[in-house]
């Protein structure tokens, strides 16, 4: 099923010139926020990421709409960005907000007793409570576009799906690591030529130092040119990967959705005789 939904998915962007367009815009927001990181600090790159995320997302939508109609053009994908853009992106908000705030307790109560935050309590938060839900939620935007679902609802479609099939869940996850691999080596090669002369001091680094090399050191190193040239790296490879990975994912969700059970709460009341009426 996984892989054939990654061939679903490759022929639609090859039909589909249009899905592309979320990766050129997303991968220019990369690259100028790289740009910015390394001109003028966390300070305003910090508060970019932000917008530059609700930027991204909005086009993201249209994509996804796109793949439910088998193909759209332009300003289709943009109508649709615009129509299914606040239902995806509260359900965004709400499991962030619950993932922080389960984050932000932990640290909280050991803090009243005391206990210093350790990196051993992190890793288990993330693969106790990040990873998981994640997980569960992993499909909430194509719930809400392919099934219609409100906020609650789009989450509960998710954890069904997703628990319905957790075996190709799975290895559609690892498709998803396999499709990153083959996307980001290649540009990583590329990237290590393109900078071979002003990143070979570093060869002569014992492996102390190159773990202790920071950001701003390897930005030194490398200069306002290897800024440029990391900035089209980053660019290219979302350019390849948000297109590539959120169609597979549609795709996937648009096969597995199929033949996972609908759970569909109703909304009543039972009178005094023990009747139920339905609202």
């Amino acid at each position: 099923m996984s892989l054939s939904a990654l061939r679903a998915a490759i022929d639609l962007l090859i039909r589909v010139p249009a899905l592309w367009l979320s990766g050129l815009i997303c991968g220019m927001l990369g690259a100028a926020l790289w740009i910015v990181l390394n001109i003028y600090g966390t300070f305003f790159s910090g508060r970019l990421v932000i917008l530059f995320s609700l930027a991204g997302l909005f086009f993201i939508c249209g994509m996804l709409a796109s793949v439910k109609k088998n193909g759209s053009t332009i300003p289709e994908m943009l109508s649709d960005s615009t129509s299914y853009y606040f239902k995806i992106l509260v359900p965004t908000l709400v499991i962030a907000s619950g993932i922080l705030l389960v984050f932000v307790m932990v640290v909280l109560t050991l803090a009243l007793f005391g206990i210093q935050p350790d990196p051993g309590l992190f890793t288990f938060l993330v693969f106790g409570v990040l990873m998981p839900t994640m997980i569960l939620s992993f499909f909430y935007d194509t719930a809400v576009i392919f099934d219609d679902r409100k906020v609650f609802e789009s989450l509960q479609r998710s954890i069904e799906v997703v628990t319905a099939h957790l075996a190709d869940v799975i290895l559609f996850f690892f498709g998803c690591l396999l499709i990153v691999i083959s996307v980001a080596f290649p540009l990583l090669v590329i990237w290590i030529l393109m900078l071979a002369d002003r990143l070979e001091p570093i060869t002569l680094y014992n492996e102390t130092q190159v773990r202790a090399i920071t950001h701003d050191q390897l930005t030194a190193i490398i200069g306002i040119e290897g800024v440029l040239v990391t900035a089209l790296v980053i660019f290219i490879g979302i350019a390849v990967l948000i297109p590539l990975l959120y169609t597979y994912k549609a795709c996937f969700y648009r096969q597995i959705s199929r033949t996972a059970p609908i759970i569909r709460q109703q909304v009543g009341e039972y009178d005094s005789k023990g009747r139920w009426y339905k609202y």
